[in-house]
């Protein structure tokens, strides 16, 4: 068996899924393995299709679900409420009410009069059973993904054995033995900025961006992270953050949190030791908490 690093790219939920295993010889069933929990996070998680779970909660949870849900309200508790999972008719009601490559290059229509979250707090699950307030609608967009490369990276390293980088967009987890060096990620923030990281083995990398899921409603630029102290599109002076830490889902929740509290994100993610690299709308960069200058930087 080939001992050479080996790497696949394919297009999933709107964006470029990336496999890389430290063994060649076990890329074909790294790739498959995490294709398959893809799909059935899809199944559970996907706000789009009528017929997934999360579209449809008054039946018995199944076992993945629950995993998703508690890690949206976690979320939701170690962030205070900015980041909450009953944020999706807020969505719907801005025109995010199908998938982004679909709304591109519309204007779309105002539905309704935007209405207010019900809170994060009302949500409770008993055993398999869901309670929500009438008329919620959840939103895992703050964590699924994350949590899918986290459990796919997981699931990779200890079924094959081999060192596995998973990374879904900006979400990028890795398990396993990796590289002696670490793994070399590069890091594009969408916003004309590029950077090199060299992240242990273990660790996760996540980056989140007000520029490319963007669409036009009645002329005005919407986008999807939603501030749930407005119930509108966080304003915030922050092109995109980029958080290192020991899972996708906590750097995810840290981006996040961080891009919705605005300035206030500094201090926030000061505050919980978080390396994270912040890049501004002028282009100005920022970075706190330890985290390392690029090796290499160039404009995209």
């Amino acid at each position: 068996m080939s001992t050479a690093p080996g790497s696949h790219q394919w297009a999933v939920w709107s964006t470029t899924a990336e496999v890389t295993v430290t063994d060649r010889g076990a890329l074909e069933e790294a790739v498959a393995l995490v294709q398959a929990h893809l799909a059935e996070v899809d199944d559970v998680a996907n706000r789009f299709r009528a017929d997934s779970e999360i579209r449809q909660p008054g039946r018995p949870l199944s076992p993945l679900f629950i995993r998703h849900l508690d890690v949206a309200l976690e979320a939701a508790r170690t962030t205070d409420g900015i980041i909450d999972p009953t944020v999706g008719g807020i969505l719907g009601d801005l025109g995010y009410d199908r998938d982004i490559t679909l709304i591109h290059e519309q204007d779309v229509p105002v539905k309704a009069i935007v209405r207010r979250l019900p809170h994060w707090r009302k949500v409770r699950r008993v055993g398999d059973v869901l309670e929500l307030p009438t008329g919620t609608e959840l939103d895992f967009g703050a964590t699924s993904k994350a949590l899918a490369a986290d459990d796919a990276a997981t699931l990779v390293a200890e079924r094959l054995g081999v060192g596995v980088l998973v990374g879904i967009g900006g979400d990028i987890a890795t398990a396993g033995e990796g590289p002696a060096e670490g793994w070399r990620i590069r890091v594009d923030a969408g916003v004309g900025d590029t950077h090199d990281v060299q992240l242990p083995s273990g660790a996760a990398i996540a980056t989140s961006s007000t520029i490319r899921r963007t669409w036009t409603q009645a002329g005005v630029s919407q986008h999807h992270l939603i501030d749930p102290r407005t119930c509108a599109p966080a304003v915030t002076p922050w092109a995109s953050v980029t958080v290192a830490a020991d899972t996708c889902v906590r750097a995810n929740v840290a981006t996040t949190a961080s891009m919705i509290l605005g300035q206030a994100g500094l201090a926030w993610l000061h505050d919980h030791g978080h390396p994270a690299r912040l890049v501004g709308r002028a282009g100005n960069v920022v970075t706190i908490a330890g985290w390392p200058e690029a090796d290499r930087s160039q404009p995209a």
